[in-house]
Parts: structure tokens; C-alpha cells; sequence
């Protein structure tokens, strides 16, 4: 035997010192920690993406059901000053008795409901509960607000709001869907607004 093959023989076996086996580990730590708040980011984005996809079909909805009804009530005419629903018809189960625009203007319910008061997502279309297999989660739109705003504008530019008691020809209607989450605060999700015109009738 050769005394360079029994050199060879002898030398240590290769293995990581201590400091290369700290070295890997804190590389191997920063790429799951930058791989771990990519996931969270991305989780989210899809999450915030989601709400906002809801939040716009609901605030349609509501858009929907306010613009279905007349301008005003037929014991009025299209100026009235003071706006908003009578006492009869906010003594309703929620809003089936708003028969005009203008009563929407005090909406503002958490969570968020259908015409009937039925909470949204678990609510069938004539106001009374779905079968418990078509429910949405409990609690999933616990910190939602639904909010309607009916107000004159000035008719020769509809971005001004005007003064309490001042009217025109023009109202807005506004709705937002909003979160009030105790821990992230108020969060808008969805607002839609809506420019109708009053065309009095013909003597």
C-alpha cells in the first residue's frame, strides 16, 4: 500500500462547521419568511378582491330596490324639503314600506338586510329564510353596513350638494356598503351614486 492512499484514507470525513450549519439555516428562515408573507399577501388581496365583489353586488341590489319606486309620494310634489320616511313606514319589519325615493334616506343597517329585514344571505327572495344548506356563513357579514343618502344637488353641476332646504330638479342617490370592523375600523367596500331628474307633470 501506497503511503499516498493511506494518506488518503486517513483524512477526516467532509461535514459543515458549525458556522456554515448557521449560515444555512438563517438563508433557509429568510426564504420561508419571504415565501410565507408573499402567501399572506396574495391571501389578502384575494380576500379584500372577494369582499369588494360582494360588497358591489349588494350595494346594486339596494340601488336596485331604491330606484324601483316613485320619485315621490303622491301627497307631495317633487321639492319637498324634509326627506326621509314617515313614521308608519319605519315602523315596518325594514323597508317594505318605502314607497319613494326619498325614505331610503335613513337607511342604515348592520348587519346588512333585504326589503323585509331578513339579514342578507339568509334571506330568500320574498323576505323569508333560506333552507340552512343555501346559508351563508353565520357571522360572515356581521361587521357590514349597508347606507343609502338621498340629497338635492345644484342643477347646473351635479357634484354640489346642496344646503338643507334648498331644492332642485336634480337629486343623488348614494349607497355604500361599508365594514366596520372593531379591530381594522371603518372601511369603505362598495359606493354607487345615481343622478335622477323630477319632470313635473304637464298642467
Amino acid at each position: 500500500m501506497s503511503r499516498f492512499a493511506s494518506r488518503q484514507r486517513r483524512r477526516p470525513p467532509t461535514a459543515f462547521t458549525l458556522i456554515e450549519a448557521l449560515v444555512s439555516i438563517s438563508i433557509a428562515a429568510i426564504g420561508g419568511s419571504v415565501l410565507l408573507l408573499g402567501i399572506t399577501t396574495s391571501l389578502r388581496a384575494t380576500d379584500e378582491t372577494r369582499d369588494q365583489t360582494i360588497a358591489y353586488g349588494m350595494a346594486q341590489q339596494l340601488m336596485d330596490e331604491v330606484l324601483g319606486e316613485r320619485y315621490h309620494a303622491p301627497t307631495v310634489d317633487g321639492y319637498q324639503t324634509v326627506l326621509g320616511p314617515s313614521s308608519y313606514e319605519q315602523s315596518g319589519l325594514g323597508r317594505e314600506r318605502y314607497d319613494d325615493i326619498d325614505d331610503f334616506r335613513v337607511v342604515k343597517t348592520q348587519p346588512p338586510e333585504d326589503r323585509w329585514g331578513v339579514e342578507l344571505g339568509k334571506e330568500d327572495i320574498d323576505g323569508n329564510p333560506r333552507h340552512p344548506n343555501f346559508m351563508a356563513p353565520s357571522g360572515l357579514f356581521a361587521y357590514w353596513q349597508q347606507e343609502v343618502d338621498v340629497y338635492y344637488v345644484d342643477q347646473s353641476d351635479l357634484t354640489t350638494h346642496l344646503a338643507s332646504g334648498a331644492v332642485s330638479d336634480y337629486r343623488v342617490v348614494e349607497v355604500r356598503i361599508v365594514s366596520n370592523h372593531p379591530d381594522r375600523g371603518r372601511r369603505e367596500l362598495a359606493r354607487l351614486q345615481r343622478v335622477i331628474a323630477y319632470v313635473p307633470a304637464l298642467p
